[in-house]
């Protein structure tokens, strides 16, 4: 016997707290250099070169891409688009979708590796992180340290450059919206308005949160793109993996030491491939949704298979067939035309040419004719019926032009308008009124349809016609 008594087991009516999501680890991600880090160098410079400096960028007197929203007017250097070209803006997406698609079904995340605003400003805002507060090591040991006047300085450095970023960021993409020479004479003389004002804030905070505090937080919970990747994924697709076949078992071992007499593998176990991650994954365990393909991993697992003395390739960009050995990777370029990238390949060149050729042969001329709603019809002194239209006519060039106006669809239909011609200056919207009058001996039921043709005299190629319909007693 013995007094010793066994724990009683919980009572089903005691409540039992678990977390529903798990507490953030702060990633401060080593640094690393190589092929692919140069890329996302580059790349950060070259998008950020665009945004930056193309609200500055003049064309014929104007800004060169400006979106207008109060006047509704859309410039992209030489093209001016209006609400009613909304079908180019839905081609656009369209056509950026299915290049997402098809550069996902060859290569993964290249778009999130790259490219992505997210990834751009965070790399951006890591390399003034790395700047003032130092390498990987000094960040996480400033992060442990106590609050004090050094901590202090550094800390409030960064945020004040970060700002600084953050803020011209928002400015830069108001200027897309208000000309943006107009915006900094506005902001100089401190009578800015409450909508930019509200934007340059908003947009700039947004910059600062995501960028400085959120960073792969957005990329692992708030980005849709991680959630459905895989379904753009195949056997074929490159993808950032370890090649566990060559790397495992794995271990520590000396450079000089005859590792495969000890029955270990190419990886060493150094861990880099993780501390060089931006969103703190292990590629060691196989591919996960939280990777965005910047290939950090493959630099830093190059950079130690250099000093080991080892071949490079144990983080490669690969194939699942290449690693199951289906074939080598000398192979993977004559797979990636494969049935889904062939057809997605077609589709993009399809909808790429109809989209350049809609827009080479976009005529800048709309014409809405708008029916008189007081009196369908009535007859003339003469005897003859007369319809009221009120014509408004849009001139979507930057030139101006003159237009005629013809009327078809009765026999000896006359157009009966103030002037002959009609004149209108650069992007100008117009109402015309105009009558037509027909003879009632041919009209042949209750209405009939008739055509206007607008027709520009300086540019056969302008021309709109319009059908509508006219009514008799």
């Amino acid at each position: 016997m013995t007094d010793d008594k066994q724990p009683a087991p919980p009572s089903a009516d005691v409540p039992i707290e678990q977390q529903l999501y798990a507490i953030r680890q702060i990633i401060q991600p080593r640094a690393v250099h190589g092929v692919f880090a140069n890329w996302r160098i580059a790349l950060v410079l070259l998008t950020q070169a665009v945004y930056y400096a193309l609200p500055w960028l003049q064309w014929d007197n104007r800004q060169a891409v400006l979106f207008d929203l109060a006047a509704r007017k859309f410039y992209i250097f030489g093209l001016v688009f209006w609400p009613q070209d909304f079908v180019y803006l839905t081609g656009l997406l369209v056509l950026a979708a299915l290049a997402l698609f098809l550069f996902t079904a060859v290569a993964g995340r290249l778009w999130c590796g790259y490219a992505c605003p997210q990834t751009v400003y965070t790399e951006i805002f890591m390399w003034v992180e790395s700047w003032l507060e130092g390498d990987h090591l000094a960040r996480k040991k400033l992060d442990k340290s106590p609050w004090n006047s050094s901590k202090l300085r550094r800390r409030g450095l960064k945020h004040f450059v970060w700002v600084l970023i953050a803020l011209w960021t928002g400015f830069t993409f108001v200027g897309y919206f208000t000309p943006i020479q107009m915006l900094v004479a506005e902001t100089l003389s401190a009578s800015l308005g409450p909508w930019e004002s509200f934007w340059i804030v908003f947009y700039g905070f947004a910059t600062w949160g995501n960028a400085g505090f959120m960073r792969e937080q957005v990329c692992k919970y708030m980005c849709p793109y991680a959630r459905f990747q895989s379904v753009m994924f195949d056997s074929d697709t490159l993808t950032v993996t370890y090649d566990t076949s060559r790397g495992e078992p794995r271990g520590s071992r000396s450079k000089k030491a005859d590792y495969k007499a000890l029955g270990l593998g190419d990886c060493v176990d150094c861990g880099v491939c993780v501390q060089v991650c931006p969103t703190g994954i292990d590629i060691r365990n196989g591919l996960q949704y939280e990777c965005i393909g910047c290939a950090a991993c493959i630099d830093g697992c190059d950079q130690i298979m250099d000093k080991m003395g080892y071949p490079r390739g144990l983080i490669r960009y690969t194939t699942e067939n290449v690693v199951k050995g289906k074939y080598p990777d000398s192979g993977i370029v004559k797979h990636v035309m494969r049935p889904r990238t062939i057809i997605y390949t077609v589709l993009l060149a399809l909808l790429s040419g109809a989209f350049v050729y809609s827009l080479a042969t976009r005529v800048p001329l709309r014409v809405d004719v708008i029916r008189d709603r007081v009196t369908l019809s009535k007859e003339t002194d003469e005897g003859l019926i007369e319809n009221v239209y009120r014509l408004q006519i849009i001139n979507k060039d930057s030139q101006p032009h003159r237009y005629t106006i013809e009327a078809h669809g009765i026999g000896g239909l006359s157009v009966v308008m103030a002037s002959r011609e009609i004149a209108a200056a650069p992007l100008q919207t117009i109402d015309i009124p105009v009558s037509l009058v027909a003879d009632p001996v041919e009209l042949k039921g209750r209405s009939m349809e008739v055509t206007f043709t607008i027709q520009s005299i300086d540019d056969p190629r302008v021309k709109e016609a319009v059908a509508t319909k006219f009514f008799n007693r």
